[in-house]
């Protein structure tokens, strides 16, 4: 079947709970509850390539007492048009996090990855940074066309090398937006007809549902087959 070297690649880290396409912040807001927190500290949450700061409401929500970071390249683009100035920002270099050891209980990082130089550096460095049990989610590009500055795509097998070569333990990789409906958004120029499929399922990944349903496909092998023609996919790993 479709999908079975790459199952063969990934092993556990695919999940069979379900293959919904999914979201960064989605992972997020599931995984939250499973960290071993202890009830007189907030949850520390560094947001890794924050941008304009968005997510500050997104964890404000899932906790109101969070201490929340966000941190960013001086010249991105999202960077210039921030406004806000409810919560901490800071500037770094790309590679090397202002912050000392085991700071912080999450780091999350949403489509960061393909636009950081030298990955294998900063992920060492998010390793650092996060307390031991503490988690890294995000979700970077596979099959996405050039955006915003971006360097690269990655294969799922291969980010989840540069994870684990950083210490990290890969918990589940999830499919994200697929790729065909990411080249023919770009292609046209991006209109908004397009942004309803972030949060409902794209095309191709339907498509790949009714062949699942057809065949009673177990949800690790939809997953698999959806990671396969994704333009971008959910990662959740965790400093052992």
């Amino acid at each position: 079947m479709i999908g079975d070297d790459l199952v063969g690649q990934l092993g556990s880290r695919l999940p069979n709970d379900h293959a919904r396409q999914t979201l960064a912040q989605v992972s997020a807001a599931s995984w939250c509850t499973q960290l071993d927190q202890p009830a007189d500290q907030p949850l520390r949450v560094l947001d890794l390539g924050c941008g304009t700061g968005a997510s500050i409401d997104f964890f404000r929500q899932i906790e109101p007492g969070v201490s929340w970071v966000g941190a960013d390249i001086s010249d991105s683009a999202e960077v210039r048009e921030r406004t806000r100035a409810d919560a901490d920002f800071v500037t770094f270099n790309g590679t090397e996090l202002p912050f000392a050891d085991r700071s912080f209980d999450l780091v999350f990082s949403n489509q960061v990855f393909e636009h950081v130089r030298d990955p294998e550096l900063l992920l060492g460095d998010v390793h650092r940074v996060l307390r031991a049990g503490g988690l890294l989610i995000g979700s970077t590009s596979q099959m996405e066309p050039f955006h915003s500055a971006s360097f690269w795509n990655f294969s799922v097998p291969g980010f989840v090398t540069l994870l684990e070569d950083a210490g990290l333990e890969t918990l589940e990789v999830r499919p994200g937006i697929d790729a065909l409906t990411l080249i023919l958004r770009r292609g046209l120029g991006a209109p908004a007809a397009f942004d309803r499929f972030w949060s409902k399922p794209s095309p191709l990944n339907r498509a790949i549902d009714l062949v699942a349903r057809v065949r009673r496909a177990p949800p690790r092998w939809t997953n698999a087959a959806k990671l396969l023609f994704c333009g971008q996919f959910v990662f959740v790993a965790r400093r052992p």
